[in-house]
């Protein structure tokens, strides 16, 4: 009888200690960014804004890329505003996400992001907004995914140059220069500033010669380019205008529908004036296959949000960051970069979905 009640005791302490094992073998290290795995790994993702058009692509497909990873994702609008983004950040760390990724409302706040996830020994991807290169320097389970913006500055002046030397006509008062406008993104970012010195330093480097017309900003939105570009229109006259740079695709279309109010861009060879954007967004595609913008210049949001998600997943889980594990070549340990793609009337169709 003692045999059979020791024996019993016996079984019991092991089933408790199995099922204590079991417990710790599936945490997934609230908060400490590493050992989660599978559908335990938890990422919280702060967009600048939800209604930015290009990084409303990144985020559906850093959606997608999760599904097929079984990660969760718990994705916030930071609204524009700065802090706001850094009470979700706060919060995300409060209920114990295993990394952060983030795209930065002003890229100079990335210091004071990277520091929190940095006490938590949390990973952070910083993804479109590049923070400055002493600021990842930091922290080495911090990551960045993004696009050189001087790469697309310059595939978009190309586009440019190609258009006047085989359309004479383009020059309109003949004076062997481009008179242009140029509609800018947000002050003080890098893509901003980068597109719109190479892409001017790409036509000249075509042998071309400009002159600009005028240049101010527009925050990247649709209404504010066309109401910049009806001021273009009213201050410079529309027959002086040969060429619009915009640093984006929704300002480019901004600028078309002020053009189109002018009886510009609808279609009339005589009434055309050569517009290109960045990001090849959906909108964009199809204004170039009416005919009413010239070009714009691909700006991989598939991806760029998956990349985000491998690292953040990766980095989550304990693993090393290389192209082994995330599918991307990664330079200086801390970077991908994903190449811009020239889009014209030649191929446009071929990113139409």
């Amino acid at each position: 009888m003692k045999k059979a009640v020791a024996l019993i005791l016996a079984a019991t302490m092991l089933g408790v200690m199995a099922t204590g094992c079991g417990n710790d073998s599936s945490s997934s290290g609230s908060g400490s960014g590493g050992g989660a795995k599978g559908a335990n790994t938890t990422v919280g993702v702060c967009i600048y804004k939800f209604d930015d058009t290009f990084m409303t692509g990144v985020r559906n497909n850093m959606t997608s890329q999760a599904k097929e990873k079984n990660v969760t994702l718990n994705i916030v609008d930071s609204q524009n505003k700065q802090p706001t983004q850094n009470e979700q950040v706060d919060t995300f760390i409060t209920k114990g996400v295993n990394a952060l990724a983030v795209n930065p409302v002003d890229r100079t706040a990335a210091e004071s992001i990277l520091k929190k996830a940095k006490e938590k020994s949390l990973p952070i991807v910083f993804l479109n907004r590049e923070p400055e290169a002493n600021v990842m320097k930091e922290y080495d389970k911090t990551w960045y995914v993004g696009a050189k913006a001087e790469q697309s500055g310059t595939l978009q002046g190309e586009v440019i140059a190609d258009y006047f030397k085989k359309n004479k006509g383009a020059d309109k008062n003949g004076d062997g220069k481009i008179q242009y406008v140029m509609l800018q993104g947000e002050p003080g970012h890098q893509d901003a500033t980068l597109r719109t010195k190479y892409s001017i330093d790409a036509i000249q480097k075509a042998g071309l010669q400009v002159d600009k017309l005028g240049a101010d900003t527009a925050y990247w939105d649709k209404a504010k380019a066309t109401d910049l570009m009806n001021n273009f229109i009213t201050s410079k006259g529309i027959d002086k205008i040969e060429a619009v740079l915009a640093n984006n695709d929704d300002m480019a279309l901004g600028a078309i529908e002020a053009l189109k109010a002018h009886g510009y861009n609808k279609g009339d060879k005589s009434k055309y004036i050569p517009v290109v954007g960045v990001d090849a967004t959906a909108a964009g595609l199809q204004a170039m296959k009416e005919g009413s913008m010239l070009g714009t210049v691909l700006n991989d949001a598939a991806n760029q949000g998956k990349a985000a998600v491998n690292i953040a997943a990766a980095a989550a889980q304990g693993k090393k960051i290389d192209k082994d594990t995330i599918g991307y070549p990664i330079t200086d340990d801390k970077y991908v970069w994903i190449d811009y793609v020239k889009v014209t009337q030649d191929n446009y169709q071929k990113y139409m979905k």
